[in-house]
């Protein structure tokens, strides 16, 4: 009965979008109402009241605080707290409002997860993938933030998780495996949080641009997710970053289960703020507001970059008692609690000029001694797919011939088209026309994307919010041609022609492409037939071919791949400013590969199945596109796996200068006759319940550097966990080992509760599967494990 009466107010409130839509398509009024209830409501479970914060263990001080200051707001400053302004005198990506009066300066929020975007004095740093390619925990971007006056980042992007292959925002995230993504996660909001708050997001689902926001009648797709993908897979590193202190989430446009992720109380009460025993605050993603008192009691805290709903309005719902007060009194905490937690910045937004075409101060956030880890991080995200004939590493060559539009430094670092705003697509590297430009932004409902890949310049990083704004480009002609002056090397280059000259006499023939995606669109494919055309055209010519990729996400090479004459190719991901540098580290081996592939590439895209595109509008669902994730768990690897797909390159692949050999396999159970759910089920901390994060089983193995050269090894740890439905193999542990030619050393897997448990859709719960014997495998990618084991619970 209550479901009922909730059905016929929420219908009798759409009454006016109804009628519009009834007046388009000549829809009975009965008809249209039914769509509308059944595409948005009764799916995703209510889960009310929104949960007060708890302010517990690390957080106690900082809530202790908040309270008090708090206590000292009129409910009018307290609104003003949670809403977002457009209008001042900063150029943060958002700024939250004041409450001068009791000293409470608002926040300046600001893009994005690869550093600080749109201003200068900056670096540019790794895109999230490049960093997944890495298997690196390490990362140094918070500083920056803080010496800008920023009070939070926003990111890392924890979602989308890689779901579709043409994803075009899977650039931004670390892995499509949730362990994966959730260590890197969890390390990024531990560094970022020395200095700003981190804002973890899409919370959740948010796996296609296509219809990712609602543009005239359409309601944007919802994401509709089993109970137990959302648990082992799409919240995975969410709880990862919650685990990890972070102090701000960010609601995603999408619909979850039928209801806007920005007032989903399921995902927002009950997930984040009950489950996970979440102390921060949850903000929306810039215009994913949809509701007002809905949202609010959803378990929205502040609204970006602005809020029609609730300017003028918050306050007069707690007093018609539409919102409680302790609602309103709770959100504010939050925030205030956040500001505290993480070194508050007394003057938001100081360092980020309103308009950099005006006079202004100029600040330099970049830290000298960042530069080493930025060429680090930019060397160890490049994989080496495939090296044959000792091509590389190249030994002080007589001549070489650099080839593809990829190998130059874009001309400009802005870009000027209307809607694209200072940097919204990162570098001039792309050819895009002014009716695209507009095609494509503000609206971002495209279906897929006009632009395959970057033809005026090296691909540093991929478009739209997550972008970055570095200082300089070393591109990789750039950095060769500072490595032939003092080789000697005589280098020809050309490019721009796809049919270039071929000097019949280099040493070896480069060839660079790159494989383009940004926020906005899907991705119209995995490879590009001019790209493609040029490397034949080349390794035709020259028996001794080097291909280095620059791209934003999985990018096919079947089509060339096995052809003889190309002996040597590199996923170059989105290194950052010193991509040419690092590059040329590697391909003259001061420093060997040691990247690894975070997803899988395929030998066709066909080979993805269903989980290639991006769902579309159809005449079962025109106004309220729907993506039913049928496919639970089983994305990338697993897909491959559970359907017996060969790919061309599997997950965790990537070769070295050297070669390494496994044994030793050890297995020690440490928590004997463990009971099959954890005790106390209703006990919650940061993560979720505190029993989640313990030890109970250790694998240890032996890696031995098996070559002549020094080399760090990435060893990979999969679980077969003996519960129906589950995968055969599920990434659990790796271990990132630098290893000196001829020796040895013991890497060591520690499994906690949760990695060897499955989420229960019966009893809601992490169990343990007892009497059944688990799979260990320990190797060097998931298609390649040497040792194998075996233990019980």
């Amino acid at each position: 009965m209550y479901s009922l009466t909730l059905l016929s107010v929420v219908a009798s409130a759409l009454l006016g979008q109804a009628t519009a839509q009834a007046a388009t398509t000549n829809e009975t009024q009965a008809a249209i109402t039914w769509r509308e209830l059944y595409y948005n409501y009764g799916r995703s479970p209510p889960v009310y009241p929104s949960p007060a914060g708890p302010g517990i263990g690390p957080w106690a001080e900082a809530y202790e605080k908040a309270r008090a200051l708090v206590a000292n707001m009129t409910n009018q400053e307290k609104e003003n707290a949670t809403i977002g302004y457009t209008s001042t005198t900063n150029g943060c990506s958002g700024n939250s409002g004041p409450v001068n009066r009791v000293g409470f300066p608002g926040l300046c929020l600001n893009d994005g997860p690869a550093g600080v975007r749109g201003t200068e004095g900056v670096s540019g740093f790794a895109s999230g993938v490049h960093v997944g390619a890495s298997w690196n925990r390490g990362r140094y971007m918070g500083a920056e933030y803080k010496a800008k006056g920023v009070s939070m980042a926003l990111g890392p992007a924890a979602g989308a998780i890689g779901r579709l292959a043409l994803g075009g925002r899977n650039w931004e995230g670390f892995s499509n495996d949730p362990y994966l993504m959730g260590v890197l996660t969890a390390d990024t909001v531990t560094g970022l949080q020395e200095h700003v708050i981190a804002c973890t997001k899409h919370i959740v689902g948010n796996e296609q641009e296509t219809n990712r926001l609602a543009a005239g009648l359409n309601a944007s797709v919802s994401s509709n997710i089993g109970d137990r993908a959302m648990h082992e897979l799409y919240l995975w590193p969410f709880a990862d970053a919650v685990k990890a202190g972070t102090a701000a989430m960010m609601c995603s446009f999408n619909r979850i289960n039928g209801s806007y992720g920005c007032q989903n109380s399921a995902v927002l009460n009950g997930f984040l703020k009950t489950d996970f025993g979440f102390e921060g605050f949850v903000v929306s993603d810039w215009g994913a507001q949809d509701s007002g008192v809905g949202s609010a009691n959803a378990g929205l805290d502040m609204a970006m970059p602005n809020s029609p709903y609730w300017t003028g309005n918050l306050t007069a719902a707690v007093a018609n008692g539409s919102i409680e007060q302790s609602r309103l009194d709770d959100m504010v905490t939050r925030i205030v609690a956040a500001w505290y937690q993480v070194n508050p910045i007394e003057n938001p937004g100081f360092g980020i000029p309103v308009n950099l075409s005006l006079p202004h101060a100029f600040t330099n956030a970049r830290d000298p001694a960042s530069k080493d880890h930025l060429l680090q991080e930019a060397i160890e995200g490049h994989v080496l797919v495939k090296n044959v004939n000792n091509a590389l590493p190249l030994s002080k060559p007589d001549s070489l011939s650099i080839f593809g539009w990829d190998a130059r430094a874009p001309q400009k670092s802005n870009h000027p088209l209307t809607g694209f705003g200072k940097w919204a697509l990162g570098f001039e590297s792309i050819d895009i026309t002014e009716s695209q430009g507009l095609s494509v932004f503000p609206t971002l409902n495209r279906t897929t994307g006009p632009i395959a890949i970057a033809r005026n310049g090296t691909l540093i990083a991929g478009g739209g919010s997550g972008s970055v704004t570095p200082p300089y480009i070393s591109a990789p002609l750039d950095a060769l041609f500072d490595q032939a002056r003092e080789d000697n090397t005589w280098i020809q280059y050309d490019t721009d022609s796809l049919t270039p000259t071929i000097n019949l006499g280099s040493t070896a023939c480069l060839v660079f492409i790159n494989h383009y995606a940004a926020e906005g669109f899907d991705m119209p494919n995995l490879a590009d037939a001019e790209s493609d055309r040029l490397v034949t055209y080349v390794a035709s010519r020259c028996n001794n071919t080097i291909v280095t990729i620059h791209n934003a996400g999985i990018r096919l090479v079947d089509p060339w791949i096995d052809h003889p004459n190309i002996t040597a190719v590199i996923y170059g991901h989105l290194p950052g400013q010193d991509s040419g540098r690092a590059l040329v580290e590697l391909l003259y081996g001061r420093q060997s590969f040691s990247g690894r592939l975070p997803y899988t590439v395929a030998r066709r895209a066909s080979d993805y199945g269903s989980l290639l595109s991006s769902d579309f509008p159809s005449a079962d669902s025109d106004y309220y596109l729907q993506s039913n994730f049928s496919e639970g768990v089983f994305i990338d690897y697993k897909s491959f796996i559970a359907r017996n797909v060969t790919p061309r390159f599997p997950f965790g692949y990537g070769l070295t200068y050297s070669s390494f050999s496994y044994a030793d396999l050890g297995i020690d159970v440490e928590a004997q006759d463990l009971p099959e759910l954890p005790a106390d089920q209703d006990v919650t901390e940061q993560g979720g319940h505190p029993s989640l994060w313990e030890r109970v089983v250790t694998v240890r193995a032996t890696v031995r550097n098996t070559g002549n050269v020094t080399a760090a090894e990435v060893a990979q740890l999969y679980l077969g966990i003996p519960a129906e439905g589950a995968p055969a193999k599920q990434l659990r542990g790796f271990v990132k080992e630098e290893i000196r030619a001829g020796e040895e050393v013991e890497v060591e897997f520690p499994l906690l509760r949760r990695d060897v448990s499955y989420w229960d859709v019966v009893r809601q719960e992490w169990a343990l599967v007892k009497g059944r014997e688990y799979k260990v495998y320990v190797g060097k990618d998931v298609g390649e494990c040497e040792l194998e084991g075996t233990f019980n619970l």
